[in-house]
C-alpha cells in the first residue's frame, strides 16, 4: 500500500509518448516511447501499463500532470484531453505544465529555455526573473542575447552554433519527470482545468472556394 502521494505525469505534445510516475519524491518509473504518430492510441494503454508495473491503479492516484505544449498542435490536444476525461473520472487534479517550465525545472537561474519550433523559428522562455513563452526567430533572439547566457533545450544547439559564447546546460531530469514534479507541487493549489499552450496557428489551409451560404 502506498501512503506517499502518487502522482502521474504525461506528455505528447512532440513525436513521442512520455509519462513517469512518482510516489512523493520517489521516481518509480520514467519512459519516453518514439513515435511520429499514433500517439492517441497508445498512451492510455501506455499508462495503464506503467501502473501495473508499479502495482497501483487508476484510482491510487493522487494527481495527474500533463504537458500542455507548446510543440504539436495535436499531440498537445491528445494530452490535455485525456488529462481533464481522467481527472473528471477519478475526481482528482490534473495540472497543467508548459514544456518548456518542465525543461527549466532544477537549473540554475536566470537561463533561457529554447525548444525547436521548425522554420527558423524557436519556442523560447527566460525564467528568473520570468517571461512569458514567445515563439519568435532565432535570428531576433540571437539579437537579444549575450556571451555567458545559460540556455538549455532543443533549440539551444541552434543558439550555440551561432553564438559559442553561450553556456549549454542539458535539462537536469527527463520532461515526463519534470512534469510529474511539478504537479506534485502544485496539485493542492487552485488552478483552471488544463488547456493547450499555443503559440503558432495551426497549420490548416484554408479552403479554396468560399463556403455556401445557408439560407433560412
Amino acid at each position: 500500500m502506498h501512503f506517499k502521494p502518487l502522482i502521474l505525469g504525461f506528455d505528447t505534445s512532440a513525436a513521442h509518448c512520455a509519462a513517469a510516475l512518482l510516489c512523493g519524491d520517489e521516481l518509480l518509473e520514467c519512459r519516453t516511447e518514439a513515435m511520429a504518430k499514433g500517439q492517441a492510441e497508445r498512451l492510455v494503454p501506455m499508462l495503464e501499463e506503467m501502473l501495473a508495473r508499479a502495482g497501483v491503479g487508476w484510482r491510487d492516484l493522487a494527481a495527474l500532470g500533463v504537458g500542455i505544449g507548446p510543440g504539436n498542435f495535436t499531440g498537445v490536444r491528445i494530452s490535455v484531453a485525456a488529462a481533464r476525461g481522467l481527472a473528471l473520472a477519478l475526481g482528482i487534479p490534473a495540472v497543467a505544465v508548459s514544456g518548456l517550465e518542465a525543461t527549466a525545472l532544477s537549473l540554475p537561474r536566470p537561463l533561457l529555455v529554447v525548444e525547436d519550433a521548425r522554420r527558423g523559428e524557436c519556442y523560447a522562455q527566460e525564467f528568473g526573473p520570468e517571461s512569458a513563452p514567445r515563439l519568435v526567430s532565432i535570428e531576433v533572439l540571437l539579437a537579444g542575447l549575450a556571451a555567458g547566457q545559460l540556455v538549455t533545450g532543443s533549440g539551444a544547439a541552434a543558439l550555440l552554433a551561432a553564438m559559442p559564447a553561450l553556456r549549454l546546460l542539458h535539462p537536469a531530469m527527463p520532461l515526463p519527470e519534470a512534469i510529474a514534479r511539478l504537479a506534485a507541487a502544485r496539485r493542492l493549489l487552485p488552478g483552471p482545468r488544463p488547456a493547450p499552450l499555443y503559440l503558432r496557428s495551426a497549420d490548416a489551409a484554408l479552403p479554396a472556394e468560399p463556403a455556401p451560404v445557408i439560407v433560412p
